[in-house]
């Protein structure tokens, strides 16, 4: 690997300037999902069939980031970087000026191919320029600046939506867009792999496509666009192309996802309990906004202005988490947090139209802090044990699988909303067709703590200053 030297006073700015494109990202997201039920009512559509917008990103990632590892080791990381964050913001024009939700999809998609180049190469950059003893620091300060966006999206959204129009949501994108490419050219240095492993187009031309049919097979149910039996189809060529690619990937170097990562213990760990927690999660964001307006007639102002406590609790957290992780180990924090995590996120099933605004607060904040320590530490927990010879090909399968988890998440949350609003009848949605949609995440979410207690007691060792009291 080449690079420039990275001075050590600019070594913690890195991660300031690459959080830029992860608080536009959140920024936008959960601005949408605030705004979703208000674009459904100006497109004449159903609120749950707006979980387009949100899943069509989400498949765009899926599908483009693993070409991201690859791109950044040709080209550069920083040049990758700036273009995605430039790309990103033209999907950005795009969704402020589409007009029905097939344009909303098209533009999303190309927000996603920006995305699923800017947070792995960012993540990236990160990775090959701080020491591995300070990754937990330098992963609390990337997503401090980044967690500002869900603080300040939904009642920025509401606030938006409610007194302007839901197409600035979109346009607030542009200058925090220009404002990372130009920091990014003065501040990240020049990073390039040393003779690049060839593109696997094979493999590529199977995973993307297999990806692509496997969630437009899923994601599709229930929204009455393609016959049941097409659907059915997508999701059966999928499967049979991304099996395809496991045969073909299979110790094979310079694959798009390189599985031979699985053998690692402490990243096997991170990718496998972290699915399963990222399923529960996010699905959070679409049904929390849904609940307080469709559900309690809340408008959007005021449905941002209490789901931005969750925002608030992340944000705290991130100063708390390396000392958290630094006196418990990382198997005894994640795998009780993931238990308790799963129970705030599955609590919202429990609110009422009359319940106290300041308990539902306290519970999301609750949920935020708990949230946030999970993300901090599953994010360092996959890299601690990765060579950095593999550490593109190893930010590309988690940035995969973390988009992966998202587009399930809101897939299986509008599913179980939809079948439970056709079991207990009604033409429009009302609070109790939300408890066993929200009951159902929680229980996906817990069932990451089984994974994280498999791991060895000293998995993370090289990234704490002492071992957990206990951990022998």
């Amino acid at each position: 690997m080449t690079s420039a030297p990275v001075p050590a006073k600019r070594l913690m700015i890195v991660p300031l300037i690459v959080s830029t494109a992860l608080f536009m990202q959140n920024l936008d997201s959960t601005i949408l999902t605030t705004a979703l039920p208000t674009i459904a009512t100006d497109f004449g559509s159903n609120p749950l069939h707006l979980k387009l917008a949100l899943t069509s990103y989400l498949l765009a990632l899926a599908v483009f980031i693993p070409t991201s590892g690859w791109m950044a080791d040709r080209f550069g990381a920083r040049r990758v970087f700036q273009a995605a964050m430039g790309v990103f913001a033209l999907g950005s024009i795009g969704c402020a000026l589409s007009f029905d939700l097939t344009s909303m999809v098209a533009a999303r998609v190309l927000q996603g191919l920006g995305g699923a180049m800017m947070m792995p190469v960012g993540r990236l950059v990160v990775l090959r320029s701080v020491p591995r003893s300070e990754l937990v620091a330098a992963f609390a300060l990337l997503s401090m600046p980044a967690l500002i966006g869900p603080i300040m999206g939904p009642p920025l959204g509401g606030f938006l939506t409610t007194f302007l129009s839901w197409h600035w949501i979109f346009w607030i994108n542009i200058p925090i867009a220009l404002l990372g490419i130009a920091l990014a050219g003065r501040f990240i240095p020049m990073l390039r792999q040393d003779g690049p492993a060839p593109f696997d187009a094979v493999g590529f031309v199977l995973i993307g496509p297999g990806l692509a049919l496997l969630l437009t097979g899923t994601m599709l149910v229930g929204v009455d666009v393609l016959p049941g039996t097409t659907l059915a189809t997508f999701a059966a060529v999928g499967a049979v192309l991304i099996a395809l690619y496991v045969l073909h990937a299979r110790g094979r170097a310079g694959a798009p996802i390189d599985l031979r990562l699985l053998r690692i213990t402490s990243f096997r760990a991170g990718i496998v309990g972290g699915l399963f927690f990222r399923i529960g999660v996010g699905a959070s964001p679409f049904l929390l906004p849904l609940l307080l307006q469709s559900g309690f007639g809340f408008s959007a102002f005021e449905a941002g202005s209490l789901t931005l406590a969750t925002g608030v609790g992340a944000l705290t957290m991130k100063f708390l988490a390396p000392r958290i992780l630094n006196r418990f180990g990382f198997r005894r924090v994640l795998a009780v947090n993931a238990v308790l995590a799963a129970l705030l996120l599955a609590a919202p099933g429990l609110f009422s139209a009359t319940m106290s605004g300041g308990l539902i607060l306290a519970v999301l904040l609750a949920g935020g802090f708990s949230r946030s320590l999970q993300f901090t530490s599953v994010n360092a927990l996959l890299y601690c044990d990765v060579q950095q010879d593999a550490m593109s090909r190893a930010t590309t399968f988690g940035s995969v699988m973390q988009e992966l988890a998202g587009a399930v998440g809101v897939t299986i949350a509008a599913l179980t909303l939809e079948l439970t609003q056709r079991a207990l009848g009604g033409a429009e949605l009302a609070a109790s067709h939300f408890p066993v949609a929200f009951a159902v995440v929680g229980v996906i979410a817990a069932i990451a703590a089984v994974f994280f207690q498999r791991m060895p007691a000293d998995t993370g060792a090289a990234l704490v200053t002492r071992k957990a009291p206990g951990d022998r």
